[in-house]
């Protein structure tokens, strides 16, 4: 349900964007409010789809600001990093579309400093093994960068006269892979610093996402009321944030009225309804997360592309070491973690981090190369 929540907000900005301007600019976003316990994979389904879309996104805690007037961090906070993720991501993606375009020409001058002037059968044979990667550990011998002039603490004559004279040029030994990297750092350099912040802002107000974590913490119950700083002066200040308002940052004004915003929280002590009114009605797409089950324990442990059985093999394996997990074990361990989320305390799939590393405790530290398989009996000795 709350991968249906978050692609569809999601779709719905792509549909927004096919429309007219005049009626793009009256619909906003709806934004989300996700409740269910911890470790259910809220963060995890706005960060992986924030990913997929290549969008800018950002984490915070409510927890982390106070009302202004109050110490702390203000809420203005949150759009201002949030700017500088679209910064780097931006920088990020213009670096690689420049590289693309003159890769060809890094590849010629690599090829120049590899094997000089040959002939054309003997180049391609070269460029052919440069793009498989075979000749990354070749050193090559390329010009760089003259360093600047050293200014002297008084004649500054001396060092405008030094400045205008031609620099002797400046070469460098590194490996081909060095190379090609020091290049394409080279041919960005000339990317306006403003073209990227300029690009970042429009990209944070049209595609950003606000992840906004723990926002039960921040209220209070009808029969207890707080009038602490960070309790509900911060959700007055989040109100003009999330309903659309222009901060000031660094790098120009931010729109904030297209920006998906994404509460979530436990809501143990509290319920959904204790939140301002407000606010609840600028998050009107309410999500309810269950506590996982034996079956979505199994699911986490096998299928995704880097499941966390998978890491625990290859971090062994850098020792040698070649794990392996029968079937019935791994049904033992999403057993296992389940009656313990229910017994003990609920932490969700983070409950299979603290299993899998009781398990592998032993291995890990003798570290003694060979094979090593975990069976049944092994699970639930090392747990019990």
């Amino acid at each position: 349900q709350a991968k249906k929540a978050v692609a569809v907000a999601l779709r719905n900005r792509w549909r927004r964007q096919q429309l007219p301007e005049d009626m793009r600019e009256e619909i906003s976003p709806k934004n989300i409010l996700m409740v269910g316990p911890t470790g259910v994979g809220k963060t995890e389904v706005a960060r992986r789809l924030a990913k997929l879309c290549e969008a800018p996104f950002i984490k915070v805690e409510a927890t982390k600001f106070t009302e202004v007037g109050f110490h702390g961090r203000d809420v203005d906070q949150i759009i201002k990093d949030l700017v500088a993720v679209g910064i780097s991501d931006t920088k990020r993606k213009m670096k690689e579309e420049e590289s693309a375009e003159k890769m060809h020409f890094i590849e010629g001058r690599i090829l120049d400093a590899l094997i000089g002037k040959v002939s054309d059968i003997c180049r391609e044979h070269f460029a052919e093994l440069l793009a498989l990667g075979a000749l990354d550990n070749a050193t090559i011998r390329i010009e760089v960068k003259p360093l600047p002039p050293k200014q002297p603490k008084h004649n500054i004559g001396a060092f405008i006269i030094q400045s205008t004279k031609p620099r002797t040029p400046r070469f460098k030994y590194m490996t081909v892979k060095e190379a090609i990297e020091y290049m394409k750092n080279e041919d960005s350099e000339h990317i306006s610093s403003e073209d990227i912040a300029v690009q970042a802002v429009k990209s944070v107000e049209q595609n950003g996402i606000v992840f906004i974590d723990e926002i039960d913490k921040v209220c209070s119950t009808k029969e207890r009321k707080t009038f602490e700083g960070a309790s509900e002066g911060v959700q007055r200040d989040l109100l003009p944030l999330i309903e659309g308002t222009v901060i000031n940052t660094k790098h120009g004004d931010v729109d904030t009225s297209k920006i998906l915003f994404i509460a979530s929280g436990a809501f143990y002590a509290t319920k959904p309804n204790d939140l301002l009114p407000e606010l609840q009605g600028r998050l009107p797409v309410r999500v309810t997360l269950e506590g996982l089950c034996e079956k979505e324990m199994h699911q986490i442990l096998t299928e995704p592309e880097c499941n966390l059985l998978l890491q625990q093999k290859e971090l062994l394996k850098c020792d040698g070491i070649n794990l392996t997990f029968d079937t019935d074990a791994v049904t033992e361990i999403a057993k296992l973690a389940v009656d313990l989320n229910r017994t003990v305390e609920n932490i969700g799939a983070r409950r299979l981090h603290t299993i899998i590393e009781k398990i592998t405790e032993k291995t890990s530290y003798e570290c003694e190369p060979g094979d090593v398989r975990i069976t049944k009996e092994d699970v639930t000795k090392s747990v019990a």
